[in-house]
């Protein structure tokens, strides 16, 4: 479904119906081809070479996966929202102040359309990979994350704030992903993990603030705030509330794992550490057994159990 705006040009704006559907259908395919050729050309090429086990196997190539898409989608990403910006600043100077209309630009809808084909993919990809049992239940948590909060920022209207969040969030999941495969390549090398860490807090809160900001006090002033669903208009205050909760509640189940997984972290480090103190005494314990064997000390010379010296005595001469 489509409106043509017709004033000095011609400009385009879609919106959503049910063809979205075989769309999206037909994306999940192409991407889940993409999804088997980046596995096979170069992620099973790079674990051969590093050896990893069954577990690290599985994780580097999650990671690896996340990092291919996650950095594709930063640069769409930053590309949709300057030419989005760019023909809102046009269209406002044509249309001299008028309201614009509500609808999406063939980049704004292919991205999101994508979005969602590729987090609609992962669930298949849970059974292609083998993914350990273990395993599914977190990968599903953050598959149905994406799910809700994309096609809630495509369904409700609100794509200008989706992309500069998805724009966010994924600059910092790019970060963690790149950082946990060069881990894998070198177990010693942790400093993007601190990175990612400062950046992870950062991001939290950027994404608190911009969503208050736009939802709690942006579409809180627009004057048309009835709902109309065939014209896309969600702007009221039950709508605004209940994005606004699942947002802040979305945020504070993220910032509450990281926190109880750097707990976590730090006392496995903090264990390994003592363990390692501790190693050194081994030895001296073992040569204090080893005497107490042979013999015991009086005054500098080692005795034996019978109180005779382990010298050996020197034969005089008659």
């Amino acid at each position: 479904m489509r409106e043509k705006l017709l004033t000095d040009g011609e400009t385009v704006h879609y919106h959503y119906g049910p063809k979205d559907l075989v769309t999206v259908l037909f994306y999940i395919f192409i991407t889940i081809i993409l999804h088997a050729v980046v596995q096979e050309y170069i992620l099973d090429k790079i674990s051969k070479r590093l050896h990893l086990s069954k577990v690290k196997h599985s994780k580097f190539n999650e990671s690896g996966q996340l990092v291919v898409f996650h950095l594709s989608s930063v640069i769409w990403c930053f590309y949709v929202v300057v030419t989005f910006n760019l023909q809102l600043s046009t269209q406002r100077e044509r249309r001299t102040g008028a309201p614009l209309r509500p609808g999406l630009s063939f980049q704004v809808k292919f991205f999101y359309l994508c979005q969602l084909a590729y987090w609609l993919h992962a669930l298949p990809e849970l059974y292609f990979q083998k993914v350990r049992k273990e395993e599914i239940p977190r990968q599903l948590q953050y598959i149905c994350l994406y799910l809700v909060h994309v096609a809630g920022a495509y369904l409700l209207n609100l794509s200008r704030l989706g992309l500069v969040l998805l724009l966010l969030q994924y600059s910092t999941e790019f970060l963690f992903h790149t950082a946990r495969l060069c881990y894998f390549a070198d177990e010693n090398n942790e400093k993007l993990f601190n990175a990612w860490a400062a950046a992870f807090g950062v991001t939290r809160l950027f994404i608190l603030t911009l969503a208050v900001l736009a939802i709690g006090f942006g579409l809180a002033r627009v004057e048309n705030q009835a709902f109309d669903p065939e014209k896309g208009n969600f702007n009221t205050l039950l709508c605004r509330l209940c994005v606004l909760l699942l947002v802040c509640a979305a945020q504070a189940w993220l910032m509450w794992r990281f926190i109880h997984s750097q707990l976590r972290h730090w006392r496995e480090h903090w264990s390994e550490q003592s363990a390692k103190r501790r190693v050194p005494a081994a030895p001296r314990l073992a040569a204090r057994l080893v005497k107490r064997e042979s013999g015991y000390h009086e005054n500098g010379v080692v005795k034996a159990e019978n109180g005779t010296s382990t010298r050996t005595k020197k034969l005089k001469s008659p």
